[in-house]
């Protein structure tokens, strides 16, 4: 078992950046590929970025290219989401994910671990 807990969430205006972290515990992410989603009122879950285990390739939703970026630190058992530029269209519940298979990063079905939610609210 993994247990996921995001934390770094909160209010900004437009423009501004967070850094949400994920950290693990249970069993060491570093075999695990580690996603990004998020949720807003009204709206499906949707997927932001995930990084592999194995290369640590990156993926990306097309609205957030540039400006959010993910990464991980094995050693900490923790991945981090960067948020840059942020847009009011960005506010949503974030949800740190875990899987072990290396393919599908971006269907939500496809993992295996969630964390409860951060939430991220910008302001206009």
């Amino acid at each position: 078992q993994v247990q996921l807990v995001e934390s770094g969430g909160g209010l900004v205006q437009a423009g501004g950046s967070l850094r949400l972290s994920c950290a693990a515990s249970g069993r060491t992410i570093s075999s695990y590929t580690m996603g990004w989603f998020r949720q807003a009122p009204g709206k499906e879950r949707e997927f932001v970025a995930a990084i592999s285990w194995s290369d640590y390739s990156t993926y990306y939703l097309d609205s957030v290219k540039g400006r959010f970026t993910i990464s991980r630190d094995n050693a900490k058992n923790t991945v981090y989401l960067q948020m840059n530029s942020l847009k009011p269209e960005d506010t949503a519940a974030y949800y740190c994910a875990a899987k072990r298979a290396r393919s599908d990063y971006d269907q939500s079905l496809s993992y295996d671990y969630w964390g409860q939610g951060t939430q991220v609210t910008v302001s206009s």
